[in-house]
C-alpha cells in the first residue's frame, strides 16, 4: 500500500474515499482512531492509503478532481 494524501480535513479524505470508489479502487484510512483520541481538534492528519498496483490510477483521479496529494 502507498500513501496517496494526507490531511486534517476530513471532508477531504471522504470525497477522495468517494472518487475512488467510484473508479473502482480501493482505499483505507489510516491514523482515524489517532485523531480521535486527541480530542478532534484536528492536530493529527489522517492518510488515505491505496494498493501500490492502483497508485498511479488513484493520483491521476485526486489531480483530475483537485485534490492536492503527497505524490
Amino acid at each position: 500500500m502507498k500513501q496517496l494524501l494526507r490531511t486534517n480535513d476530513p471532508t477531504i479524505i471522504a470525497f477522495a474515499k468517494a472518487l475512488l470508489q467510484g473508479e473502482g479502487i480501493a482505499a483505507f484510512e489510516m491514523d482515524v482512531n489517532m485523531s480521535v483520541l486527541e480530542g478532534s481538534i484536528g492536530i493529527l492528519p489522517r492518510r488515505l492509503m491505496v494498493p501500490s498496483d492502483d497508485f498511479d490510477a488513484a493520483l491521476r483521479v485526486m489531480h483530475d478532481n483537485g485534490i492536492d496529494t503527497d505524490g
